[in-house]
């Protein structure tokens, strides 16, 4: 097809010229940067100054820059830093939120306060619900939200001092930390057994399983003195639960146990086992798991208020 349009333009605008069908294939394909209608240019141009020769001998080519759109400069818009009294700033500094709401209705200037200022001056006057307010104001700033900081637990320090029965080691929280080892995590469900000054033990979002579920069930089994157990967000399946919940038939020490959040659903009959263990063990006051059935979350809030009246 582009062939096609080349010979048209020789034909239109040059004499017959011997190998000039060769000639113009040759000069496209050294033309390929350039658009069509800049080869169809060169080659008319060159025809023209073909016309009284009996053969093409030299090739002749045209040349020149490369166009290079001219980049304008980006305007910035410069605030300009409005200087006032030392009075005047001072008293809008020290107004107060009715002072900037009565400014603001004299200059008709309704960006000067926030919305929430607008509305605790004139919403909570007129008996108007802060939610449901709404008016032309200033936008508040958006705080930052950070990621929080890693745990600066040593894992290792840890176990150690557990094993040692540390008298200032009390609590323990090993949240967040992903690469601990699934035997280092059963290591401190042993230490635990024999320690005697933990209270409060964390786990949560550390990978744990079933395995590291049933160490510490055994261990709740024998410890006498942990009072808080936490080991939400893990991988730990209704096995696991069910190991733990059976071992706290024999603790009379554990008053607060979190295992909410599991990688699966628990199901139902898990469910009523967490139920009929509240309300046989008096000593659980905080239990942490959110029921997904109607029954067991009655008999478990019913039995929670109990212990906590007792």
């Amino acid at each position: 097809m582009e062939l096609q349009s080349e010979k048209c333009v020789a034909k239109k605008y040059g004499p017959s010229i011997p190998g000039k069908a060769l000639w113009l294939k040759e000069v496209y394909g050294k033309y390929k940067g350039g658009t069509r209608v800049s080869f169809l240019c060169n080659a008319y141009h060159y025809l023209r100054r073909t016309q009284s020769s009996s053969g093409i001998n030299k090739l002749l080519y045209f040349t020149g820059k490369i166009f290079i759109p001219k980049q304008k400069p980006i305007q910035t818009i410069t605030e300009e830093k409005v200087s006032l009294d030392p009075e005047l700033e001072e008293a809008l500094t020290s107004a107060s939120d009715t002072e900037l709401c009565d400014l603001a209705a004299i200059l008709g200037m309704h960006n000067l306060i926030t919305n929430t200022q607008f509305c605790n001056i004139v919403g909570s006057s007129n008996g108007v619900d802060q939610e449901h307010f709404s008016n032309v104001v200033k936008g508040e700033t958006i705080l930052p939200v950070f990621d929080e900081p890693p745990n600066p637990t040593n894992v290792e320090e840890s176990l150690k001092r557990i094993k040692e029965n540390d008298v200032r080691l009390v609590e323990v929280n090993l949240n967040n930390i992903k690469n601990i080892p699934i035997p280092t995590l059963k290591d401190f469900a042993k230490a635990l057994e024999t320690n005697t000054h933990v209270k409060h033990f964390s786990l949560a979002a550390t990978r744990s399983n079933d395995p590291v579920a049933v160490a510490f069930a055994d261990m709740l089994r024998v410890n006498k003195n942990l009072k808080s157990l936490n080991m939400e967000s893990n991988f730990i399946t209704g096995a696991g639960i069910l190991a733990l919940i059976d071992a706290l038939r024999d603790n009379e020490t554990l008053v607060e146990l979190k295992i909410d959040n599991q990688r699966q659903q628990l199901g139902t009959a898990v469910e009523l086992e967490m139920a009929k263990m509240l309300e046989e063990n008096t000593n659980i006051l905080k239990f942490g798991y959110q029921f997904t059935q109607q029954g067991p979350r009655t008999r478990a809030a019913n039995a929670i208020t109990k212990n906590n009246d007792l």
